[in-house]
């Protein structure tokens, strides 16, 4: 064997234990397992949140099986292991990695949480998947909650809900003075300056407390998880549709420094089952609020109707006075709100051309 390829083999002999020595760490990485928490703002076995297609056990079990067992997720429903409006600070601690819930809790800490989960008379569900995911959402959520050490994405949609129950009928925005309702974020501010006394309550303290008479009218999501509350029971006038909320985003909340940890291909698999199952969500709320709103009118005995226009009128003012305020006093809330405000009038001008005609001229009902 000559000189030459002595030294050709010895040097290749070197450059390929230095590449393996090299490639070592992000094999090892790769192959690392996490074991993370999330808990919810709903109680355990609660359709659409916890149970079911496109829920946070539905979102855990996908990304489980996408990433071959990698990262695991334990599922904790409201009052498990915290209160079930405490995810925000649980999440921010690091106690736990995640919180499945929606961000309009959390306006006490940053007004300009709101508008990453509903904002009243604004986008639809199509809209807000536009805004978030193509028209610069997504980056300003993690720019709000990046003061907090957290960053966010969209993983569930209600579509549009329903205005609400009420135990007496609605006639005029004077009949709303004085009235105890259940109802969260920006449209309780709203309803607030009409005269109702505002009650956060989580899910599954609304049908007791409308029953015993602690509320007047409640607002929950939809026909289907409304009627697994039994609201119905409680309550007979069902108002349509959401002025407040037009599609209702579910949240997942992640803690940015347990996020950093992650290797790429694992984010990616977050990002993607979220993704996910936010479209399958809203798919099944499509087909159960179909049936049980059915079901509700035939056989429950429930009065579904709009409020009168004179109403929706007023609640339309206010809300522009309500997020003007918050606007002034706020820059975060004004840059959101600028970009949102910008997106929905975009979006609103195309809907003029494609979803309104559909519902106007197509749809036969």
């Amino acid at each position: 064997m000559t000189q030459t390829r002595r030294t050709l083999l010895r040097s290749g002999s070197v450059a390929a234990l230095a590449g393996t020595a090299l490639g070592f760490p992000a094999i090892a990485r790769a192959q690392e397992k996490f074991s993370w928490k999330m808990t919810s703002a709903y109680g355990k076995g609660s359709p659409f949140y916890m149970e079911g297609p496109g829920s946070a056990t539905d979102l855990a079990k996908r990304i489980d099986a996408m990433s071959g067992g990698r990262l695991k997720i334990q599922v904790f429903g409201a009052g498990e292991l915290i209160p079930a409006l405490e995810g925000f600070d649980a999440v921010r601690s690091g106690t736990v990695e995640m919180n499945h819930a929606n961000s309009y809790f959390w306006t006490g800490k940053t007004f300009a949480a709101q508008y990453f989960t509903a904002v009243p008379f604004g986008l639809n569900f199509q809209g807000i998947n536009g805004w978030l995911y193509d028209g610069g959402g997504q980056a300003l959520w993690n720019e709000v909650y990046a003061p907090f050490g957290m960053i966010a994405m969209p993983c569930g949609n209600t579509g549009v809900q329903m205005t609400g129950w009420f135990k007496k009928e609605i006639k005029s925005s004077a009949d709303l003075k004085g009235l105890k309702m259940r109802i969260p974020g920006l449209a309780g501010r709203v309803y607030a300056e009409l005269g109702v006394d505002v009650k956060l309550l989580p899910g599954g303290e609304i049908f007791p407390a409308l029953e015993r008479g602690v509320i007047d009218a409640a607002e929950f999501v939809g026909p289907f998880q409304d009627r697994k509350l039994g609201l119905h029971n409680a309550a007979k006038y069902y108002y349509t549709t959401g002025w407040h909320e037009s599609a209702t985003v579910s949240e997942l909340l992640i803690n940015k420094a347990a996020w950093g940890k992650l290797p790429k291909d694992l984010q990616a698999v977050v990002e993607n089952a979220a993704a996910a199952c936010n479209v399958i969500s809203e798919a099944w709320c499509q087909r159960n609020n179909a049936e049980a709103m059915d079901d509700l009118i035939k056989n429950q005995g429930v009065i579904a109707r709009p409020l009168p226009d004179e109403v929706i009128q007023k609640l339309r003012e206010v809300t522009a006075k309500v997020i003007a305020e918050a606007v002034a006093k706020d820059p975060m809330t004004k840059k959101v709100n600028d970009s949102y405000a910008a997106y929905q009038k975009k979006y609103e001008a195309w809907a003029g051309y494609s979803e309104g005609p559909y519902h106007s001229k197509i749809v036969s009902v």
